[in-house]
């Protein structure tokens, strides 16, 4: 029990404040637990990180592949895949994992979100092969890049509104894996 609320706590630190936010001190605060306690949960900040992926990454990939297997045409696969991602921008869930993946973590915690993010990109390259994409694996990796840079300027609150933002990035990415 004291595990889940110190990964709520983390959550909330990390949307709020990324990970400059994410500190045994305010976790403690956040859960009402002595500092020592919470070293008790986790050896490091590393640690919290990478539980945390293990936790949320899970859930918010399950959530991008079923918007992918409601579209029934690989274009309309696409589209899904690129528009579910950036709609949960504001979902806390997803909010840890950006300011996870933009922060200083240790090898073993980079790894895990690599590892992570190859199963998202594994995702799309079924619908690029459909597609008749000679290396699917490839531009799947750099459409995903353009997901990331969307995701990046909505996170960093960008002149532009999050849906137009969303709209460039999927007509980029339609317009990017259809023509060949």
């Amino acid at each position: 029990m004291q595990r889940g609320a110190l990964l709520e706590a983390a959550r909330s630190l990390l949307s709020e404040g990324g990970t400059e936010a994410l500190t045994f001190p305010a976790l403690a605060e956040r859960t009402g637990l002595a500092r020592s306690s919470v070293y008790e949960y986790f050896r490091s900040r590393a640690a919290v990180v990478e539980e945390l992926c293990a936790v949320d990454f899970p859930v918010w990939a399950a959530e991008v592949e079923a918007a992918m297997e409601r579209a029934d045409t690989p274009d309309a696969k696409i589209e899904a895949y690129v528009r579910r991602q950036l709609a949960l921008v504001g979902d806390r869930r997803h909010r840890a994992v950006v300011a996870i993946s933009a922060g200083e973590l240790d090898a073993g915690a980079r790894e895990k979100i690599r590892a992570a993010h190859g199963g998202l990109i594994a995702m799309v390259v079924e619908a690029l092969s459909t597609l008749g994409h000679e290396q699917p694996r490839l531009t799947a990796v750099l459409l995903q890049g353009v997901v990331d840079a969307a995701v990046r300027r909505i996170e960093l609150g960008a002149a532009e509104d999050p849906e137009r933002i969303t709209e460039a990035a999927v007509t980029m990415a339609l317009n990017g894996v259809t023509h060949r």
